[in-house]
């Protein structure tokens, strides 16, 4: 062989070595996979409850920065609207109490132990006062009150009949205490069904108004206000 065949031969076998092996692309990938899956490369991983956090965070703030585009203003105008919502919230749950107003049984005004006297209900009402439990003195004395007035035939005795409503109906014989009858109402469903607790004063207030009513002269139909029959 000449030294010219020589050389170029040699070109060859140089050049030959310089072409990559190409591995083919799905052993490849499998081996990366194999790879990666190792336990080393995922020590600082969150874990399943990070992740889930994470994705409802994502989330969040995918859902805030829709409604802050859509939303008058952008993001200030988002905030507004958000504090305007909490407020009639607040405004509405002050105003008619818990969801419980909503949900009263067929005794809302009395409890299912069996009916009782007006007597009966002032006795429970003197002995929760006395132990300074109001919210119940305040419950007692309310229901003294309407038993009263069936027991006079003042009301017709109704199973299921609220605060309220007894308050309405007794003010059209007795007018000139339908505003107290009425505020008291209030106040049983305030501690009742609204969540919140009674006072002495206010327990005070509704025992004067069983004592007065207990004397009060109906206004008898047909009979002007005013004028006794």
């Amino acid at each position: 062989m000449s030294r010219a065949g020589g050389m170029t031969a040699a070109r060859r076998d140089s050049a030959a070595g310089d072409i990559p092996v190409d591995t083919p692309r799905l052993p490849a990938r499998e081996a990366a996979e194999s790879e990666l899956s190792k336990p080393m490369y995922h020590e600082n991983d969150p874990n399943f409850l990070q992740r889930a956090l994470n994705q409802f965070w994502d989330w969040v703030a995918g859902v805030f920065d829709a409604a802050a585009g859509a939303a008058p203003g952008g993001p200030a105008g988002l905030v507004v609207l958000v504090v305007i919502v909490i407020g009639l919230a607040a405004a509405l749950w002050w105003r008619l109490g818990t969801p419980q107003r909503s949900s009263r049984s067929a005794d809302a005004l009395f409890d299912s132990d069996g009916p009782r006297s007006a007597a009966q209900h002032r006795e429970a009402a003197e002995t929760h006062a006395a132990a300074l439990r109001w919210t119940a003195a305040v419950q007692e004395r309310m229901r003294a009150i309407v038993r009263s007035l069936e027991e006079r035939a003042l009301l017709d005795p109704r199973p299921g009949r609220t605060a309220d409503e007894a308050a309405a109906e007794a003010g059209r014989t007795l007018p000139e205490h339908t505003a107290r009858l009425r505020a008291a109402a209030r106040s049983f469903d305030d501690v009742t069904y609204g969540g919140r607790i009674a006072d002495q004063p206010t327990y005070l207030s509704l025992r004067t108004l069983d004592l007065e009513l207990d004397e009060a002269k109906p206004l008898l139909p047909g009979t002007s206000r005013g004028v006794t029959g």
